[in-house]
């Protein structure tokens, strides 16, 4: 029997003995917050990095949709086919780079039915776009596509020119 109340005698809990009435005595204290930091440290950066790639595609979707149908307005403002084809790659070109991307990434097709100056035509402007890995193009020599995005526009010759 303890002599006070505030004296306990030692007991023993799977092969350890603790004095002060925890069970492990008081051994691992404060590991809890650096285990928690490592973790949580641990299983952000790849959450990070998947906004910020998810972010990447979402914004290439935008440059593709917008350089497709300023491709598609462009082209059928020219009268000839190879004013009208380095016009629309042009602005292919400038919609892409406003939205940060690489000019080179993007690649352009046009489509027309029946013929490309006739009125009334149906002119078809295709865009792809190879989206890059986030943080990884910074690095020389590395090129990892994180997707190819790809839009079309269409747009109808007017009858006047």
């Amino acid at each position: 029997m303890p002599s006070s109340p505030d004296e306990h005698p030692p007991r023993s809990v799977g092969g350890l003995t603790a004095t002060d009435g925890s069970a492990t005595g008081g051994s691992e204290e404060g590991s809890a917050i650096v285990e928690f930091i490592f973790l949580a440290v641990l299983l952000m950066v790849p959450v990070v990095y998947l906004i910020l790639t998810v972010g990447q595609v979402q914004g290439g979707a935008y440059a593709a949709v917008g350089a497709a149908d300023q491709a598609a307005k462009v082209f059928v403002l020219h009268r000839d086919l190879p004013s009208a084809q380095q016009a629309a790659e042009h602005a292919v070109r400038l919609a892409v780079q406003d939205m940060g991307f690489d000019p080179e990434a993007a690649t352009l097709s046009i489509s027309c039915d029946p013929g490309c100056s006739t009125a009334g035509a149906i002119v078809r402007a295709r865009v792809q776009l190879r989206v890059e890995l986030p943080v990884v193009g910074a690095v020389p020599g590395v090129n990892l596509t994180a997707a190819t995005v790809e839009s079309s526009a269409m747009q109808k010759v007017g009858r006047f020119k």
